[in-house]
């Protein structure tokens, strides 16, 4: 679509120098190139990125769609649409068009809730993710909408392990590269607990599927400050839930993990002792970890006795649940 700039018509005089109207035209051409430029960036502001699951059902793909509606209402209406979009090739499927339906959408404060019927959860478990990276990413384009939430005929969502599937953002799936969304693989990683009374730590097996975009070492602390499931009986969380990552990196066998001050305040009569060594005992069970290095806020509490932990077995209470 062209752009049609209307301007008042410009006169000259008869007395008018060449300086002057070079300097005219000068400013018509600078016009003319932010119009360009203009039109340009509108373009760009024309397509949606929907993301659909690849026909494999191993990664979620980003493809470009054209943005036609006006409203927040049709421009919903129009996203939902193109995730029900069957393709015309086999290249990937829409993730709203895998034997289930949507029997409603709600929208309220930035949050939509896409509620699903009970088909959803047959999904597979690698599936559901899938799809559920998928929804997330292309419906927080929406000005205004910063999470999305899915229930089952009013009910709350668990993920594989049991646990509630609350308000999911577009940062929780990582993308890989701008283009795709990695795939999902099944991790097995033995996690350290608080005992109830928060002197000790005791270790249990979890299973889960994670974006191999991300790290795993990332993957445990993360699981660590989610805490125990609700089903995991005598298991307390070991690491203060309002925990923030700020980064971890690993360099010859020894893993920094950067904290926010969160870490330091103590909750359920855990101590910091116990909680650092919940995140030690975990990592160092990774196989690329001898030491780890716990820092908050870039820096060494000056309250840590060292710099950097080893394994500490005396504090575990009971090695396996």
């Amino acid at each position: 679509m062209t752009d049609i700039i209307a301007t008042e018509p410009i006169g000259y005089g008869k007395g008018r120098n060449k300086a002057g109207l070079c300097a005219v035209l000068l400013a018509v051409i600078c016009v003319l190139q932010l119009a360009a430029c203009g039109r340009q960036d509108a373009s760009v502001d024309q397509t949606w990125q929907v993301y659909y699951v690849s026909s494999a059902e191993t990664k979620v793909e980003q493809h470009a769609r054209n943005k036609i509606a006006g409203t927040q209402e049709e421009q919903l209406q129009e996203l939902l649409g193109y995730l029900s979009e069957e393709p015309s090739k086999l290249e990937y499927k829409a993730p709203l068009a895998m034997g289930f339906q949507v029997l409603g959408v709600f929208q309220e404060e930035g949050t939509l809730r896409l509620d699903m019927d009970a088909a959803y959860l047959e999904l597979p478990v690698t599936t559901e993710v899938l799809v559920r990276a998928a929804i997330v990413r292309t419906l927080t384009q929406l000005e205004g909408v910063s999470h999305v939430s899915i229930t089952v005929e009013g009910n709350q969502l668990y993920d594989g392990m049991g646990r509630p599937v609350g308000l999911m953002s577009a940062d929780q799936f990582i993308d890989n590269d701008g283009n795709e969304i990695n795939t999902y693989e099944l991790a097995r990683v033995k996690l350290y607990f608080a005992n109830e009374e928060g002197s000790g730590l005791i270790a249990a097996y979890r299973e889960k599927y994670y974006s191999t975009s991300m790290q795993l070492e990332r993957f445990v602390v993360e699981e660590l400050i989610a805490g125990p499931s609700a089903q995991a009986e005598g298991l307390c969380a070991s690491v203060n839930p309002n925990t923030k990552i700020i980064n971890i990196t690993t360099r010859d066998g020894i893993c920094y993990v950067n904290l926010d001050e969160s870490f330091l305040t103590v909750v359920n009569n855990v101590p910091t002792e116990v909680s650092v060594y919940a995140i030690v005992n975990s990592l160092v069970e990774l196989s690329n970890i001898n030491k780890v290095q716990i820092l908050v806020n870039g820096e060494v509490p000056a309250s840590f006795s060292t710099s950097t932990f080893e394994r500490n077995l005396d504090i575990v209470t009971t090695l396996e649940k």
